[in-house]
């Protein structure tokens, strides 16, 4: 570390072992954790062992997006007495924490929009404690937050105890990462690799839903792309457009080819052009390797790219998102499976809004036309999870692999007729005669 000896002093200061610092925190009530990879392996140990050994009181915990790690910790079966999470957005680690625990109510769900996250943690919750992993302190004094601007950047600021663990593998971004050491009382040091998500590859079916979109897609415009089968085949399809953009939630492993092809460069953007915006990256080691100390990659909290009034600021802006299943009428389900919650809103109908704000903005849903191996229907006549995550008023294009229709502008029988001509062959005709009973068609 490369720093003057006032700002080495102020960081021995702070520096404690993960046990010491955890301890510090007794008359904490709310935990909040930094979201994803942004999770603090060390800190999350030492806290599910200091709940076991009663140093420290029972927690709430808030965080988006939990992983094994917080699964194997502060998720563990035996502090369900202890520990109540409360996730604004479930991850796979989630569910299976769930599905242990062998409990339908132990984790509680905090239904949120992304862009809200950090208001809602920071002024609907009292954020007594956070933990969150950075980057090594710079010679400035300024820890980088990497991965995760999220609601990291905000609830940073306004949490009564702050509690930073160092990792060498945590990637050093640019934008509104940057934590000075001044606004953090505690740091602990722990190496480890960030975890990884590897995304799958597209099936045939994604291919198909993806090509639709991709048709739509024109050089110059600006993309937000979101996690799924789907997403992942449509940035694998664009190598042939030109001067693309990215504004963003989420930075994924399948963007890095297209900019280091000079495909998204950013040039023709109305908003911060040449650089590429995000607010989370979650992927492989080689994304995270490609995010270190890139002044083209920056990230800003979720309150500002989230922002529906920001998102539209770019021209020719262009969202693509995944869904569980919609209705006739249009109203999209993209976070619940029957009464379970499966994920959350996170920034979906953000940038669905964002998008069809902006000029010659488009908005894509996309999802399977069937689950569960082709025996049920995603396209439902109404929705039953009681889950709506973009209204049908929000609503623009929808794709499955029989096509693609735009539902703005058109009347309920007009949409009920359009979904039933994307849905699988095997549905249609008990669609049609469910609308017809519903006085739809």
């Amino acid at each position: 570390m490369d720093t003057d000896e006032g700002l080495l002093a102020s960081y021995l200061k702070r520096k404690l072992s993960a046990h010491e610092a955890v301890e510090t925190i007794s008359g904490c009530r709310n935990l909040i954790l930094g979201m994803s990879a942004a999770q603090p392996p060390a800190l999350m140990a030492a806290t599910a062992d200091a709940l076991r050994d009663r140093l420290i009181g029972p927690l709430n915990v808030y965080y988006l997006h939990g992983t094994e790690h917080l699964q194997q910790t502060l998720l563990a079966p035996d502090l369900i007495d202890l520990v109540t999470p409360r996730p604004l957005f479930l991850s796979h680690s989630d569910r299976a924490a769930i599905a242990q625990s062998h409990s339908t109510n132990w984790i509680e769900f905090v239904p949120a929009m992304l862009h809200q996250a950090g208001r809602l943690l920071t002024e609907h919750i009292d954020p007594e404690c956070f933990f969150v992993t950075v980057s090594p302190m710079d010679r400035h004094g300024y820890f980088s937050l990497g991965t995760n601007a999220d609601y990291g950047a905000s609830v940073i600021r306004k949490a009564r105890k702050v509690i930073v663990e160092v990792n060498r593998y945590m990637p050093r971004t640019f934008g509104e990462c940057s934590v000075h050491i001044s606004e953090i009382d505690h740091i602990i040091e722990h190496d480890q690799p960030l975890v990884e998500a590897i995304p799958k590859a597209p099936t045939e079916v994604d291919r198909k839903i993806a090509q639709q979109i991709i048709e739509r897609i024109n050089d110059g415009d600006t993309l937000q792309i979101g996690v799924g089968g789907v997403p992942n085949a449509v940035l694998s399809g664009l190598k042939q457009h030109k001067d693309l953009g990215l504004h963003s939630e989420l930075f994924s492993p399948a963007m890095v080819p297209l900019i280091q092809a000079g495909i998204l460069n950013g040039r023709r953007k109305t908003w911060m052009q040449h650089k590429h915006i995000f607010t989370f990256a979650l992927g492989d080691r080689a994304l995270y390797e490609f995010l270190d100390d890139n002044p083209a990659i920056v990230g800003y909290p979720a309150s500002w790219v989230n922002n529906p009034d920001i998102i539209r600021l770019n021209d020719n802006m262009v969202s693509v998102n995944s869904a569980l299943e919609i209705d006739l009428t249009g109203q999209i389900n993209s976070e619940q499976i029957g009464d379970r919650p499966f994920s959350g809103t996170g920034g979906q109908l953000d940038f669905v809004r964002g998008a069809y704000a902006a000029r010659n903005g488009r908005s894509f849903i996309a999802l399977r036309s069937t689950a569960q191996s082709g025996s049920v229907s995603r396209i439902v006549p109404r929705l039953l999870s009681g889950a709506v995550t973009d209204p049908r008023n929000d609503v623009q294009f929808v794709v499955t692999e029989y096509g693609c229709v735009n539902l703005k502008g058109l009347s309920i029988p007009q949409r009920a007729r359009a979904l039933i001509q994307i849905a699988s062959p095997e549905f249609q005709d008990h669609l049609e005669r469910e609308a017809t009973s519903l006085g739809w068609i």
